[in-house]
């Protein structure tokens, strides 16, 4: 043990002063006394990795010759990632049955031209250290794969195989089929009701077009796509000059020459129509309420059981993502906040918020109220979430309409500049992970055309002002509401009388009176 310890000692003083100056003073002689603003005697001077300019942190754009866009941001490190985002998701199923793009999720990275199946995808990827994925939203559908750098020519020739030549074999789809019908039973057992809420709110806010139709495949549906239907829907929107070709952590010419190589000429499966029957609807507004009655009870199980829950959602519309308000929408989206009754609070809780402080702090009995903000390219939507004993649902719902109303109001300046600060911080927190800087430069590229880098995000935020919050929340409180609610609705208010609370002065619901209780 103790030599071991010596040799310890021994290696640390080579590692600290050079080989050099450890024979010299190694004799018992005492060591130098070297300032840390000094280099060290017999160390070779370090080389550091340096950064020529402003240019290698932006993010650079070519577009190929049949419309495809090719964009791509430098990153120090071995691993890269790189995918596809096409212009096509839920939004756009309004003249085929829905749940089309759930259903290309599911059965993205199956069997293609060259791949005979998914293992043998898996396996490819494997030898380049690589994993790949496929989400789809209402209106965007992404294939992306992370892997070694060195493996860059696979990857892009795997990407062309998997969005452009899938199979589509019956045994697939019909997998597909069972795991779209195990996910859409999850969805309504599941303890957390967010996403069936969020589902529930856009088809209230846009009843029955653009991005109100179903995110997911409406069990209706599920027997109804087919390899036909699915070929009808990728010829008109799997196009080039609706896709970009994405990377992070790759030189620019490099995934430019892989893309001329795999993606340029290639003639997909479904072939190529002339005149694509694209549907470019613009989003309509339109408001409304959609119900659900549903036993909450048994909701969860076990030693620790949820208790009993009604699920309100309450939303206004915001703006598009593309407008200059989207930056005031998003502070004031920050400024709200919130969380659950359970939250340990925190800056990254949200603890002053003003839904932390309004209502999670002054009502026990409420369980949850988070603020959330969903942006398209032509509307936009701010909601709040809360939860609470279905006893109490009149009083949650006009707690939330008290909130809207109140963020007419004047900003504090503190909590203005909490809020842009906090957003300041996530939006840089966030982007320090390869995968959302792809997800972030894909998602610019194919909505606008070019990226705004986040020094000039965090400029626009710092703007704010509390008139730019006053003008956009006045304008936001125009619009119709629209409302999800879930679970038991027996106290619920009526969709008018939510109505008229948002258009009063307090955000007070209109008195009822019963004869019986």
């Amino acid at each position: 043990m103790a030599t071991h310890m010596s040799r310890c000692r021994t290696w640390s003083r080579v590692q600290r002063y050079g080989i050099a100056a450890y024979r010299k003073y190694s004799s018992g002689g005492g060591y130098p006394n070297i300032s840390l603003s000094t280099p060290l005697p017999g160390i070779p001077k370090p080389v550091f990795a340096s950064v020529d300019g402003q240019e290698k942190y932006e993010t650079k754009i070519t577009t190929l010759e049949n419309g495809l866009k090719v964009a791509s941001q430098n990153k120090f490190g071995e691993f890269c990632t790189v995918g596809v985002l096409v212009n096509s998701g839920s939004r756009h199923e309004a003249k085929y049955p829905s749940g089309i793009a759930h259903f290309l999720e599911k059965l993205a990275f199956s069997s293609t031209a060259q791949y005979g199946s998914k293992d043998e995808i898996l396996l490819t990827l494997e030898k380049h250290g690589g994993i790949c994925d496929c989400q789809t939203s209402r209106d965007t559908t992404m294939y992306a794969v992370s892997a070694e750098v060195k493996g860059l020519d696979t990857v892009v020739s795997l990407l062309s195989d998997a969005v452009l030549q899938p199979r589509l074999l019956d045994e697939e789809l019909e997998m597909t089929r069972m795991a779209v019908r195990f996910e859409l039973e999850d969805l309504n057992m599941r303890p957390d009701p967010e996403p069936l809420l969020t589902e529930m709110i856009h088809a209230a806010a846009y009843r029955g077009n653009t991005v109100g139709l179903p995110r997911f495949c409406p069990a209706d549906n599920v027997d109804k796509i087919d390899k036909n239907v699915l070929h009808s829907y990728l010829r008109n929107y799997y196009r080039p000059e609706r896709m970009v070709l994405a990377g992070v952590g790759i030189e620019h010419e490099q995934l430019v020459e892989s893309a001329r190589k795999y993606l340029l000429d290639v003639k997909p499966v479904w072939g190529t129509s002339s005149a694509p029957n694209v549907d470019l609807s613009v989003a309509q507004y339109t408001g409304g309420i959609v119900k659900m009655e549903k036993d909450m009870s048994d909701v969860s199980l076990g030693p620790t059981p949820i208790p009993e829950l009604t699920h309100i959602m309450i939303g206004l519309e915001s703006c598009s993502y593309l407008e200059d308000d989207f930056i005031p929408f998003a502070v004031l989206n920050m400024m709200m906040g919130g969380g659950g009754s359970f939250s340990a609070g925190g800056p990254g809780k949200g603890m002053f918020t003003r839904l932390y402080l309004n209502v999670l702090n002054r009502h026990h009995w409420m369980y949850n109220a988070t603020s959330y903000h969903h942006s398209y390219e032509d509307s936009g939507l701010l909601c709040i979430h809360a939860s609470a004993d279905p006893r109490q649902v009149r009083e949650m719902v006009e707690i939330i309409t008290r909130e809207f109303i109140q963020m007419g109001g004047s900003a504090g300046e503190m909590e203005l500049e909490r809020a842009k600060t906090q957003l300041k911080s996530m939006l840089m927190m966030n982007l320090e992970s390869r995968p959302v800087i792809f997800e972030d430069v894909g998602r610019q590229v194919l909505s606008t055309g070019k990226r705004k880098l986040p020094h000039e995000l965090c400029h626009l935020i710092s703007s704010v002002t509390p008139g730019d919050i006053k003008r956009v929340t006045t304008k936001m409180l125009r619009s119709k509401p629209a409302v999800a609610a879930l679970g038991d609705l027996m106290e619920l208010p009526s969709y008018e009388h939510i109505q008229a609370a948002l258009s009063s002065k307090d955000g007070r619901l209109p008195r009822t009176y019963r004869l019986f209780r």
